[in-house]
């Protein structure tokens, strides 16, 4: 009889114990989505393409946000809030109002000198792809002449898919020099 006793109690307090330990890991899992998604979202961004710059950005952007969740997942709701909750973010809202006042005094000023905000010149003029105009592609010979080179050219097997430089430069050499020498033969 003591025996079931001590085993009943042992069960319980171990099913106990258990849904303890799993609400709370539930409630740190739900209170740290936003952070889990925003670390996706820049991971997804990552996956397109972007500059040198922006992927340093993009970078230090995950770093952080995979830093700031992992913490939440870590850490208690309180050390949590102390270390990023509300007092910091009041205090980025802050900064971000006294940046704006600057800016609204720096416009004010310039209206009372008379000095005109100038806008920043590139060093390099900025290239814009003309999407108005066809592409026309073309191989460097047409009709019958194009049928005779697929007749006399054959690709060498290394060249169907080089795997360094020095074989896709060996690659083009080799069809530069072939194609010389088809000139050469067709036109005769």
């Amino acid at each position: 009889m003591m025996k079931k006793i001590t085993s009943l109690v042992f069960l319980t307090s171990l099913l106990l114990l258990l849904l303890l330990s799993y609400s709370t890991s539930s409630l740190a899992k739900k209170r740290c989505k936003p952070f889990q998604k925003k670390l996706h979202n820049i991971q997804a961004m990552q996956r397109s393409a972007y500059s040198l710059k922006r992927g340093h950005s993009l970078r230090a952007k995950e770093d952080k946000a995979r830093d700031k969740w992992w913490q939440c997942e870590k850490l208690s709701l309180a050390k949590f809030n102390a270390k990023y909750g509300i007092k910091k973010q009041q205090a980025k809202k802050s900064k971000k109002q006294a940046n704006e006042n600057k800016v609204v005094k720096s416009k004010s000023r310039q209206k009372s000198t008379g000095k005109k905000y100038k806008a920043p010149t590139y060093s390099q003029p900025r290239v814009t792809f003309n999407q108005t105009s066809e592409i026309v592609i073309r191989s460097r010979y047409q009709g019958d002449k194009q049928l005779a080179w697929l007749d006399f050219y054959t690709l060498p097997v290394k060249c169907k898919q080089p795997k360094t430089i020095s074989d896709f430069a060996y690659c083009n050499e080799h069809k530069r020099q072939q194609q010389s020498e088809f000139d050469k033969s067709y036109s005769k």
